[in-house]
């Protein structure tokens, strides 16, 4: 391996900008829960339990997914810069937070839709906005139905005749946190505003109060009452898809992280809006309504798309950081990032 990747097992600037990249990915709660292990033949990407979410999350499926969508950017940033990455994921079955291992493999040229892809993980944002009511064409639904395949997901645009059912279901699971006190606990957890604060939700990004609720999105203001938002009307009709596993353990939920990534991507590569919501999921009798029946498929994310106006970034935590403790990575390699 050249300097630009690693040298004495120390990771090289190319190297750092893959993981920095890896970094921007979407997480539950941005709750980041991932570590990095820099070694002289690629990374090790960990889980980072210490930010599992844990009401919301009891299992890590949401983590699990998490840390498959900073995979996927570490794979794309590796193949933008010339070099093939070779993935095992679940390496070592008896070390299970060692989620997955990233060789740098081979020089490769590439093509066009990997430096779209690599250039939209820093444009990337989850928007909590009212979308507009501009249509989104059939064939860009079709690129990202075609994207999560390619990441060995499916996904299912909702019918619009199916479209007030599950927007209902997420209504509801809405409601029941919001009636849940450990919720409001652990939402002011990822929420509360402090000085220097890199992770968590910030208030520029909750979004205003749907008036009515055409679109139940996540009140991540539920416990500040006293910082007064704009109520706003959505569309009536939210586009809405949802991502499907042929199974449902942590394997699954990574390459789910990966398939949900390349979606996200490849819809802000085509100026489109994302909002991730996963209500629903979270309650294993609403989960088993969104479910592919006899065929076994597993729903895994359920994602608001349209066109709607550019969302502020979220902090990023700097890259030192994130490396895990047996890293040589000289402390203090990076500074903090804002992405979305």
């Amino acid at each position: 391996m050249n300097t630009g990747w690693g040298w004495n097992g120390r990771p090289g600037p190319l190297m750092a900008a893959c993981l920095e990249a890896a970094g921007a990915a979407p997480s539950v709660h941005n709750s980041q829960p991932w570590r990095f292990r820099p070694h002289p033949d690629g990374v090790d990407v960990l889980a980072d339990r210490q930010r599992q979410v844990d009401l919301i999350d009891p299992d890590g499926r949401e983590l699990t997914i998490s840390v498959g969508a900073a995979v996927f950017n570490l794979r794309v940033a590796m193949l933008a810069h010339g070099r093939t990455p070779v993935l095992r994921l679940l390496p070592e079955p008896g070390q299970p937070d060692l989620l997955a291992r990233i060789a740098v493999g081979a020089p490769v040229d590439a093509d066009e839709t990997v430096r779209l892809l690599a250039r939209a993980v820093a444009h990337r944002r989850t928007n909590r906005r009212p979308f507009t009511d501009l249509p989104v064409p059939p064939e860009v639904l079709d690129e990202l139905v075609a994207a999560a395949r390619t990441e060995h997901g499916r996904l299912a645009v909702v019918d619009p005749l199916a479209g007030p059912s599950v927007v209902a279901l997420i209504g509801t699971a809405e409601d029941r946190r919001r009636a849940d006190p450990a919720y409001w606990v652990e939402l002011e957890r990822w929420t509360r505003e402090r000085p220097g604060r890199l992770d968590g939700v910030p208030p520029q990004a909750f979004g205003p109060w749907p008036v009515p609720r055409t679109v139940p999105v996540r009140d991540f203001g539920l416990v500040w009452p006293a910082r007064r938002r704009r109520v706003a009307a959505f569309e009536d009709s939210p586009v809405l898809a949802v991502l499907y596993t042929t199974a449902d353990g942590p394997r699954d939920w990574l390459r789910a992280g990966q398939a949900l990534q390349r979606v996200l991507l490849t819809a802000t590569v085509r100026g489109l809006s994302t909002t991730l919501m996963t209500q629903p999921l979270e309650y294993p009798e609403l989960r088993d309504l969104l479910d592919g029946g006899a065929d076994g498929r597993r729903a895994q994310a359920i994602i608001r798309i349209g066109y709607g106006p550019l969302s502020p970034p979220v902090p990023r935590r700097p890259l030192a950081e994130l490396l895990d403790s047996a890293s040589s990575w000289p402390v203090g390699v990076a500074g903090a990032t804002s992405v979305g």
